[in-house]
């Protein structure tokens, strides 16, 4: 048992291939029962979160966390929980008050203190933005010294890497998503080139290499079992196989 899960009384985290079947079962409802698929993705994340940091007690930032399915399990977990989220709209989809747990406001330019959060989390928002490294800037700058960065996003190459597009997005995301558009009627949620974007393994390893101010916890494919994390160092294969790319820092 690792010290965090000894600490809070936890089950400790497992990487194991029953959990990423798991994921991936959970994965093929998300556009028709998105409770239940954001819920065990929540509390698959909560877990691996606790294994690199306490949470009761601490103020943790979600951001991009949209309808407050982290935040929930955050709090759940003893954190205090703010969620930042740019858009609205995602904030109350499925019932939910926004007002009761976060705030609006960009993913590149935080409305938080510098230093100001012990955990600043994101999952699967990094490649709806524009510009990455701006948004990870931003998350290093609010975090404290000693405080923890958790960052995971889906990767452009990857099977899912144009969500409910894919696997067209192999031949280009413009005609993956006019593809879509056409069988549908109407334009995918996640539209290459206006709220999904390419985001690579290589560019975000490139910006962590390059930052004076955090150490590498970890850099692992998030949903795949522990013994697939050598995967991360092998360029080109990393884009495709890796899946979903997670970044865990410590900021000094």
């Amino acid at each position: 048992m690792t010290a965090n899960a000894a600490e809070e009384g936890t089950v400790p985290f497992r990487a194991t291939l029953g959990r990423s079947v798991r994921l991936f079962t959970a994965f093929r409802v998300e556009q028709t029962d998105p409770a239940f698929f954001y819920g065990t993705l929540a509390r698959d994340t909560v877990a691996q979160l606790r294994s690199y940091t306490p949470l009761d007690g601490r103020l943790v930032v979600d951001v991009g966390g949209g309808p407050g399915y982290f935040a929930d399990e955050l709090r759940a977990a003893g954190a205090r929980c703010l969620c930042v989220d740019a858009d609205a709209h995602e904030m109350t989809l499925h019932g939910r008050d926004a007002d009761a747990y976060g705030v609006q406001g960009s993913a590149l330019d935080l409305p938080l203190r510098s230093g100001s959060v012990d955990v600043c989390f994101s999952s699967n928002v990094l490649e709806h933005v524009p510009d990455r490294t701006r948004m990870a800037d931003e998350m290093v700058r609010v975090t404290r010294p000693g405080g923890l960065v958790y960052l995971s996003y889906t990767l452009w190459l990857s099977p899912w890497g144009g969500h409910e597009t894919s696997p067209w997005h192999y031949l280009g995301g413009a005609y993956a998503a006019e593809r879509f558009a056409r069988r549908h009627g109407r334009r995918p949620k996640n539209d290459f080139g206006r709220t999904m974007y390419a985001a690579h393994a290589g560019e975000m390893l490139r910006w962590t290499r390059g930052r004076t101010d955090v150490d590498v916890v970890d850099v692992r494919p998030r949903y795949l079992p522990g013994w697939a994390r050598p995967v991360v160092r092998v360029p080109l294969l990393r884009e495709v196989v890796t899946w979903n790319l997670l970044l865990v820092l410590r900021r000094r």
